[in-house]
């Protein structure tokens, strides 16, 4: 288990409408679930208490460095010393290691194509990163829950280049937003060039938002 005692975390909630993230301690754990301490919030700096089955991205990084990330569900509290989370636990098969700039998402709207068995669907993103997207389904669509899906998606630089970009994505949940309904992806399929490419594209991106916030 790659994971310890004392082993910061950096939680996301997947489905939820604007960014949020959370720092907490891994306090307990076992071969099936991981305990923490309750987690604050890293912009107001309060406890925030989690709903029993709110779905977690969970990122840490190793003495060595290295980060890594998970998909958790919150299942409950557990009393001792001090109270605790309890959170699910996928086993070491299920620890993705990855790049600091995996981090990096931003919110745009780029059109991507979307194919699931002999059905293609035109789609716009609500934002992307290097290790996913979600996108607003404008139709109904066939694909569920954990279906794996084939994307291409366009990638307009600042040069006047466009790199096509052909990758797999299984589809994490569908979900509402208001009137609208999205899909969060995982990509599971990107070469490191085609990577590097959405990493470019999102640093442009995350430029230009700057530029127009200090305008």
């Amino acid at each position: 288990m790659k994971i310890k005692l004392g082993t910061f975390l950096l939680l996301e909630p997947t489905f939820v409408e604007k960014e949020e993230k959370y720092r907490c301690k891994v306090v307990d754990l076992d071969e099936h679930f991981v305990y923490v301490d309750y987690p604050i919030d890293i912009a107001t700096n309060r406890t925030v208490f989690l709903t029993d089955g709110a779905q977690i991205r969970a990122t840490y990084v190793e003495e060595s460095k290295a980060a890594f990330a998970f998909q958790t569900e919150v299942l409950g509290k557990r009393k001792g010393q001090i109270p605790m989370i309890k959170l699910s636990w996928p086993g070491d098969s299920e620890i993705i290691k990855i790049q600091r700039r995996d981090f990096v998402r931003v919110s745009t709207s780029l059109d991507i194509s979307v194919q699931f068995e002999d059905k293609r669907y035109q789609f716009v993103t609500d934002d992307i990163s290097a290790g996913g997207s979600a996108i607003i389904l404008n139709r109904e669509v066939e694909f569920k829950d954990g279906d794996e899906i084939s994307l291409i998606l366009p990638l307009a630089f600042n040069n006047g280049d466009i790199k096509y970009v052909s990758t797999t994505a299984i589809a994490v949940r569908i979900w509402e937003r208001g009137q609208q309904k999205l899909a969060s992806l995982q990509f599971t399929d990107t070469d490191d060039v085609d990577k590097q490419q959405i990493v470019r594209f999102c640093f442009e991106r995350q430029l230009l938002l700057r530029k127009k916030e200090m305008n």
